[in-house]
């Protein structure tokens, strides 16, 4: 990643969320964005996602759609760790 930003995120009243420290995006859909970053995987939920912004370069993903939940996983997304979600 030649930007070198650190890992973060800040959603916004969970319609969308800006994420720095990305390094790849490995799958989309509407429903569940996953992605590998500086610290491990993470994913997405929610409803109606779209990726507003890509710049891996910079290490930048900026998500639009509804945010249900964000999650780390180490190894697999089926090993997920919940940061936050929904009830």
């Amino acid at each position: 990643m030649l930007g070198g930003s650190e890992h973060s995120f800040v959603s916004e009243m969970r319609k969308n969320i800006k994420l720095r420290g990305v390094e790849e995006v490995v799958s989309f859909d509407d429903r569940e964005v996953v992605l590998k970053t500086q610290c491990g995987g993470m994913t997405v939920e929610g409803e109606e996602l779209h990726i507003a912004v890509l710049n891996v370069e910079e290490g930048r993903v900026e998500l639009d759609g509804r945010i249900d939940g964000l999650f780390y996983f180490d190894d697999t997304p089926s090993q997920k760790k919940k940061l936050f979600g929904k009830r």
